[in-house]
């Protein structure tokens, strides 16, 4: 309202010390309405009202034209109105009434009638064009993204056909108050805008969400926000214009009030849970690759093929260090594409064992076999250990690729060469391998001996089939599960 003052070339603080506000009803969303006292130099009093269209016309019963006070016209408001909120802007309405000069207060019961119209204000409240694309991402990723405002329905619509949310339709919150629980289930389903709402449709839209089994992340500002804010499952509350309240109830707090920030965060999210997955995935067949081996020695009746400390060595230096790699992987060019986990699946799904007690045999078959390949060869067994321990290191360096992507092939530069860590470790493991395997000293501490380069190769060749083998699995994966799963087009699970 400066704003629009100073546009019409009128001086705010100089009309502040002419006419001095005297009293206040502070804006409140159970009223719609704010109102304010003031006196004028002269000694005369006026009552100033300001607040959502619909609620202050229906306190006036004059309107003031050329300067005249004629009976209002609401027919012609409401299509002024309409028109108005049409281009997508906010709706406010002024009004006014004069009031004894000795009146020092106002109540309610002052401004309930009597009160002329002056106008109706529309505000340009444009989407941020990052927000346009934020509400896309978020509706491929699975996520519904409904609209809840106090906004005139008109302007809701309009404000929700530029950032393509909805079918068109849209609830008030005074329909929403005569819906029964049934009805109110059943339209949320279908209608995403809400207009003309009230802290109680907002805190019974979330409920009834969740009733419907939807996990909700609701975003406000204000302290009539601060109810629904609380029963969200993900409370958002602004960073910048958001009230100590709204900030206090809610699990998090946008620094920069861009909705764009939710997406961009859901993103961050599921790339975390999905390197954290990696990371599991990798770690957990290449130790039971470990104990496989062992296992397999013992019930065959055969010689150890990797003694405790080298197990150590290979836990110690390779394993963790590969592990580590993956988990700064960045995002899959996917992962917003896909339909959103369920809160209650488990971590090791049906798909991770599977993998992992795959992965864990041709670690074993690959290992073990080259071990008693050696001993058949009549070599000693501190060398076919060496071997062994070798060839467990070499299979680890070829599946860490595999573990970049949990369903895609790697088979491109982005898959072979999209994460330079790992590189820099598989030098740093080589290197630490050559001094494992030829420097005196490390061959007394975990009594390996050195080996020839055609050994080398053999040892190449058997451990690259874990990253042949796995590639195959995948494709075969990626016909099996559905397309939502693995990130193909558009998943379709509201949340």
């Amino acid at each position: 309202m400066i704003t629009l003052a100073h546009k019409a070339g009128i001086n705010s603080d100089f009309l502040n010390q002419e006419m001095p506000r005297t009293d206040v009803i502070p804006f409140e969303s159970a009223r719609r309405y704010m109102a304010t006292l003031h006196h004028d130099l002269s000694g005369h009093a006026f009552v100033f009202v300001k607040g959502a269209p619909k609620q202050v016309l229906g306190m006036c019963s004059l309107q003031r034209i050329d300067g005249e006070e004629v009976p209002i016209d609401v027919a012609q408001w409401q299509q002024t109105m309409n028109e108005i909120a049409s281009h997508g802007q906010r709706l406010l309405a002024v009004a006014f009434k004069t009031v004894l000069s000795t009146q020092k207060k106002i109540g309610m019961t002052d401004v309930e009638t009597g009160l002329t119209l002056l106008g109706i204000v529309g505000m340009i409240d444009p989407p941020r064009p990052e927000a346009i694309k934020a509400v896309l991402k978020c509706q491929n990723a699975g996520i519904l993204v409904k609209m809840i405002t106090g906004d005139h329905a008109t302007t809701a619509i309009a404000i929700a056909a530029q950032i393509n949310i909805g079918n068109g339709s849209v609830l008030s919150g005074e329909e929403l108050d005569r819906m029964t629980d049934s009805e109110f289930k059943a339209a949320i389903r279908n209608v995403d805008v809400f207009a003309r709402a009230s802290p109680e449709n907002k805190l019974r839209l979330v409920t009834a969400l969740q009733a419907d089994g939807q996990i909700v992340a609701m975003t406000g500002d204000g302290v009539n926000d601060a109810p629904a804010l609380k029963r969200a499952d993900v409370g958002v509350a602004m960073g910048k214009k958001g009230t100590e309240v709204a900030k206090e109830v809610s699990e998090m707090v946008l620094a920069d009030d861009n909705f764009a920030s939710i997406a961009d965060a859901v993103e961050e999210g599921r790339s975390v849970y999905d390197n954290l997955k990696k990371s599991i995935i990798f770690i957990l067949p290449t130790n039971g690759g470990e104990a496989f081996i062992i296992v397999a020695a013992i019930v065959m009746g055969e010689t150890l093929p990797i003694t405790p400390v080298q197990i150590l060595w290979v836990n110690m230096i390779t394993a963790v260090t590969l592990a580590l790699t993956l988990a700064f992987e960045p995002p899959e060019r996917n992962i917003m594409s896909r339909m959103p986990r369920k809160p209650n699946e488990p971590l090791l799904s049906v798909f991770l064992i599977w993998r992992i007690l795959f992965v864990s045999l041709i670690i074993v078959a690959g290992t073990f076999g080259l071990f008693l390949w050696e001993q058949a060869l009549g070599v000693s067994i501190e060398k076919a250990r060496t071997v062994a321990v070798n060839t467990l290191v070499m299979f680890e360096i070829f599946y860490v690729f595999n573990s970049r992507y949990l369903y895609h092939s790697v088979l491109n530069l982005q898959g072979l060469f999209g994460n330079r860590l790992i590189w820099i470790a598989i030098l740093l493991l080589i290197t630490f391998q050559m001094a494992f395997t030829y420097w005196q000293s490390m061959q007394v501490l975990f009594g390996t001996v050195a080996i020839d380069g055609q050994t080398w190769k053999m040892i190449v060749a058997v451990a690259s089939s874990v990253f042949i083998l796995v590639e195959i699995e995948k494709f075969f994966i990626r016909l099996l599960l559905p397309k939502a799963v693995v990130g193909k087009g558009t998943a379709n699970l509201k949340v």
